[in-house]
């Protein structure tokens, strides 16, 4: 069981003080807020390790697709009309989003050409490495192609252009980290979700607060059980804001954090009434977290479509092992690299500018993800995938439908589609932190009782439409290892599929 940091870090020639005194505390836009991209040498690291296919074989299909188009569909066409006044000064965007000076219609074609000539300079240079059946040279030579050949080039070339901190060594130095992933038990299963740079102990430590209360005896559609999980979740994101960051720079004391007495002390705070915003985070011994305040980044304008660059793919394969990832870089904001059809990693996005807050920006540094694509495993019984986009509410999504199917003993299928709901009752990852203390959005097909109930309770209560694609779009496989049996659920409120063969 293995867990692949999923984030490069800030440049190394970025001061630290870099943000906080130059710019007031907020992150400029663009090429600063760019890190070194992680997902090239994920995919050839996880490819190299466990995989039995070549770079050029699995890219195979992605290179048609970019090449030769794929039909626009309704909300790729949404996202695109959102942002396109962000393309106006970027004309190595524009050209791709933007042909003719408009997005695509959908059931038009899209276009991604100068994609598929990155992506098929990667495969020439692994097939020509690996022509003596040397298949660890293919994977250096892509390798190399990417992180120190012509894309490295025109990467650092727009970097020193546009004012960046990104130089040649940056990428030249980079790999790919492999960690044991953070785990936890919940009614008899292992979760296991991603590390600290991410929101997995998050979700992990709120499934542990609902092992703690009494959620199997609620209805999952009730006031009760909507508050109790809400609440699990607003302790859970108040450690996460107090102590959560890069563990290759700070001291993250998930042991103490996730543990059973910890957590248990934790879930008394729960009571019938709402927290009015994020509580406080739990006592830590030897650690004083600095006192939440609200990041300088703040001032930033709000973004409206928070986690539309984030998808979720699970495969469980004959073999039975278990993939589950999160591909997630911006397409929505930030300059193209000329000729290569990519944006140089944008999850600076998720910066933290205040100088106490153990996620803050600086040189070296990860920024701390939202994305936290999970595994559950019951030895003998079942094992599942799962995950979601969605920024702050990927996480919430994936903790309701488990405890759909775990609790409630809903299928796959029924877990994803059951109705939904979202707190927004903590700082989000994504630049400016977006707080609204107490709001929870609840999707139109809950029952509106319920809606007066969790405003009597003291949430601040909003209505969704029905399936909003804001309330994540959750994927999941579940193989019964007795039976040998696999069902799967796919999420209607964006584009996603199941398919098995």
């Amino acid at each position: 069981m293995l867990n692949f940091v999923g984030v490069g870090p800030w440049p190394k020639a970025m001061p630290e003080d870099y943000f906080n005194d130059l710019h007031g505390g907020r992150v400029p836009p663009g090429i600063l807020n760019t890190v070194v991209p992680a997902a090239p040498d994920i995919w050839l690291t996880a490819l190299e390790r466990f995989g039995t296919m070549s770079f050029a074989q699995v890219s195979r299909a992605a290179i048609r697709f970019a090449r030769d188009g794929f039909p626009m569909y309704p909300f790729m066409r949404e996202v695109l009309d959102a942002y396109r006044n962000d393309y106006k000064d970027e004309p190595s965007t524009t050209d791709i989003f933007m042909p003719g000076g408009k997005p695509p219609v959908v059931g038009e074609l899209f276009y991604q050409r100068d994609l598929a000539a990155t992506l098929s300079y990667l495969a020439e240079e692994e097939t020509n490495a690996a022509r003596n059946g040397d298949r660890a040279a293919g994977f250096r030579a892509a390798r190399r192609a990417f992180y120190e050949g012509d894309i490295a080039a025109a990467i650092v070339e727009q970097q020193e252009n546009l004012g960046g901190f990104m130089r040649r060594d940056d990428l030249a130095s980079f790999r790919a980290e492999i960690e044991k992933p953070v785990r936890v038990s919940f009614r008899g299963h292992d979760l296991y979700g991603c590390g600290p740079w991410s929101q997995g102990p998050m979700v992990l430590a709120a499934a542990k607060l609902l092992e703690h209360s009494s959620i199997d005896e609620t209805d999952h559609s009730s006031g009760a059980h909507i508050h109790t999980l809400t609440e699990s979740l607003k302790l859970a994101a108040a450690d996460r804001e107090a102590y959560f960051g890069d563990p290759a720079h700070i001291d993250v004391p998930l042991d103490h954090l996730l543990s059973h007495d910890y957590l248990e002390r934790r879930a008394e705070l729960i009571s019938r009434t709402a927290s009015p915003g994020m509580p406080a985070p739990g006592i830590v011994p030897g650690v004083e977290p600095e006192p939440w305040q609200p990041d300088p980044s703040g001032s930033a304008p709000i973004g409206s479509m928070d986690g539309v660059e984030t998808s979720y793919f699970c495969v469980i394969d004959r073999d039975g092992n278990l993939f589950s990832a999160t591909p997630s870089d911006p397409t929505v904001g930030g300059a193209v690299v000329p000729g290569t059809g990519i944006t140089t990693c944008m999850w600076g996005t998720r910066a933290y500018t205040g100088k106490s807050h153990p996620s803050r920006v600086g040189p070296g540094r990860r920024p701390r993800m939202a994305a936290n694509p999970m595994l559950v495993i019951k030895p003998g019984e079942l094992v599942m995938p799962i995950g979601s986009p969605g920024s702050e509410v990927l996480g919430q999504a994936q903790l309701q439908v488990l405890v759909n199917q775990l609790v409630f003993g809903m299928d796959p299928q029924s877990a994803v589609e059951a109705p939904r709901f979202a707190s927004a009752s903590w700082p989000a990852s994504a630049i400016p932190h977006r707080y609204e203390p107490g709001r929870l959005n609840l999707e139109a097909t809950i029952d509106p009782h319920v809606g007066d109930e969790l405003a009597a309770r003291g949430h601040d209560v909003n209505w969704w439409p029905e399936r909003n694609w804001r309330a994540g779009s959750v994927c999941t496989i579940r193989a019964d290892q007795k039976t040998g049996v696999m069902t799967a659920g796919a999420d209607p409120r964006r584009s996603a599929y199941a398919i098995g063969w």
